[in-house]
């Protein structure tokens, strides 16, 4: 087994389901130590039992500052620095225009922007220089798609975090990338229709990847994996597709 992140000490928020669980399983086995968040107490202490010892769980919510604060103290205290930071928690759900409320625009900007951002700044301190800082975006940035014009627009912010924060930490040898996955088999995308639809749902994205399948969690770990670690030392504020094909046609 290769040990590609050996002693790295990780924090991937958003880590107790999909693709974040994944992706700190995938970081662990590769030798890091992982803090993960979540905001429920149950669904955390099954994560960190799926993921291992070398997992630690801080209940969070990235929208609260105050929690934010919370989670960076207890890292602090246990591990002293950050060598990766995976800036994963976020979401969100469709309504089409006209039908767009201040709530679900809040809580979509709340969690995918002002928590990316607040994620990321609060980490800064803890972070080393030549640390690197993924962030999770998705083809929706480039791509319009019906009803989902909030939660769209999120994550193109995110594609510009990666490129602007580069500059910032330029002098810290920070990297930032943003890793884009298409439709990827979680419960985060099963949860867009009522259960007796998500057949349909994942049958129809399917149908739009140029490989006629929807990506699994572990795919797109292997490629968060990759950002992470020295194997792309020369890689910078990229938008990395892990989606099939999906965004490129």
């Amino acid at each position: 087994m290769s040990n590609r992140l050996e002693g790295k000490i990780a924090l991937i928020t958003g880590g107790t389901t999909g693709i974040g669980l994944a992706s700190a399983q995938e970081f662990v086995a590769q030798g890091a130590t992982v803090f993960i968040t979540g905001r429920r107490q149950a669904e955390l202490d099954k994560a960190v039992a799926a993921i291992g010892p070398r997992a630690i769980g801080i209940r969070g919510d990235v929208a609260s500052l105050e929690d934010l604060d919370r989670i960076y103290a207890e890292i602090t205290a246990k591990a002293g620095h950050l060598d990766i930071l995976f800036a994963n928690a976020g979401g969100g759900d469709m309504l089409p225009l006209g039908a767009i409320t201040e709530e679900h625009f809040d809580r979509i900007f709340g969690a995918n922007v002002k928590g990316m951002l607040f994620t990321v700044q609060k980490a800064l301190p803890l972070l080393r220089d030549g640390s690197s800082i993924l962030l999770t975006s998705s083809t929706t940035s480039v791509q319009g798609t019906e009803s989902f014009s909030v939660y769209s627009a999120s994550k193109a912010a995110v594609r510009n975090f990666a490129r602007s924060w580069l500059l910032d930490l330029k002098p810290r040898r920070i990297r930032v990338n943003a890793i884009s996955p298409g439709p990827v088999r979680t419960p985060g995308l099963a949860d867009l229709v009522p259960a007796e639809h998500t057949q349909g749902l994942f049958d129809h994205l399917a149908s739009v990847v140029p490989m006629g399948r929807l990506g699994e969690p572990s795919e797109i770990a292997k490629a968060a994996l990759f950002l992470a670690s020295d194997d792309s030392s020369f890689v910078n504020g990229i938008e990395l597709f892990v989606d099939g094909g999906a965004a490129q046609i």
